[in-house]
């Protein structure tokens, strides 16, 4: 099963990192291969959100979409997408974000995945691979633009 996990200390808080990766909405304006993010229904209870979401990944002719339970704990830090429904076998992506100072954090992005579809897997694993290997850069980048590069 393809797995793929990064860590890295990025020169913004980690409230504002967990604020960045907790608002999926706007995850097709930046995140790689993302076309559509629609969040069908969203709990909150306390320090705690649960969101159903529907994300539309796209490359080339190849198109698809598949929903996750998403649980923003902002107590705890973490950012966990289990998979409910889609072309997987299997999907389960964990962020966490750890202080180091004010103004810097470590995050940790890990995602394991499987396509349901052997042909699925051919045409999309390195595509996806490629992706993900990209996403915690996105993210960095895209924080640098909302609050400002630190130098």
């Amino acid at each position: 099963m393809p797995h793929f996990d990064t860590e890295r200390t990025v020169a913004h808080s980690a409230e504002a990192m967990f604020a960045l990766v907790a608002d999926v909405d706007k995850y097709p304006e930046f995140v790689p291969l993302c076309e559509k993010l629609t969040v069908r229904g969203r709990q909150s209870s306390g320090t705690r959100d649960v969101l159903i979401a529907d994300m539309t990944v796209a490359y080339k002719i190849v198109r698809e979409t598949f929903t996750t339970k998403v649980v923003l704990d902002e107590a705890a830090r973490t950012i966990r997408a289990d998979y409910l429904d889609g072309p997987f076998k299997h999907l389960e992506n964990i962020w966490t974000f750890t202080p180091i100072d004010d103004g810097h954090c470590k995050i940790r992005f890990s995602i394991d995945y499987e396509f349901r579809s052997r042909t699925l897997s051919m045409l999309m694993g390195t595509v996806f691979d490629k992706a993900f290997r990209k996403f915690a850069d996105a993210f960095e980048k895209r924080a640098d633009a909302v609050y400002g590069k630190t130098v």
